[in-house]
């Protein structure tokens, strides 16, 4: 009797599978990027997750993490078995983009990239490693499949036009002014 063995077809020349990533999603670096802002002035920790191979697309948040202003221990035995995790990501809110002693030494025996992510949290201010410390560079696409765009120096927020409310909701709801 013949075993049924699926095929899935990659492209010619793209990523296997345990492969190293070389581009980030935008909206994974920006997940990453806003919790790392809602953590301040606390360290933010998680996992960065590649799918497809090669593209780091996903933010994981691991049950369990403690930070603090000067750690986040990662629960990394919360973490499902998974071949498609990529490395992890931290913040660290004195702004340093550097790694210190501590994330050598996760850097070296878990992942193959990792993120550090400086106070202001801005798309300017992070920085990726390999797996021995050493920085590298990672792309930033605008989607999985897409082509990498610029990357600016600083995070650019629309303003809110000035003027009254524009909805009975808004008027009801204001905006909180402590």
């Amino acid at each position: 009797m013949p075993i049924f063995r699926p095929h899935r077809r990659r492209p010619e020349g793209g990523a296997r599978l345990g492969d190293t990533p070389t581009t980030i999603t935008r909206a994974a670096l920006d997940s990453a990027l806003a919790s790392a802002r809602s953590a301040y002035p606390n360290e933010f920790g998680g996992v960065l997750r590649a799918d497809p191979p090669g593209v780091i697309s996903e933010l994981l948040l691991l049950p369990g993490t403690v930070a603090g202003r000067r750690h986040a221990n990662f629960q990394l035995w919360m973490l499902h078995a998974d071949l498609s995790v990529a490395g992890t990501v931290h913040s660290h809110p004195s702004g340093a983009l550097h790694p210190s002693d501590a994330d050598l030494r996760l850097f070296r025996s878990w992942g193959q990239r990792h993120l550090i992510l400086g106070a202001p949290y801005s798309l300017g201010a992070w920085r990726a490693y390999d797996g021995n410390g050493q920085e590298t560079h990672l792309s930033v696409v605008e989607t999985r499949g897409g082509a990498p765009v610029p990357e600016p120096s600083v995070y650019r927020q629309r303003p809110r036009p000035p003027g009254p409310p524009s909805s009975a909701k808004e008027a009801a709801f204001p905006e909180d002014e402590a």
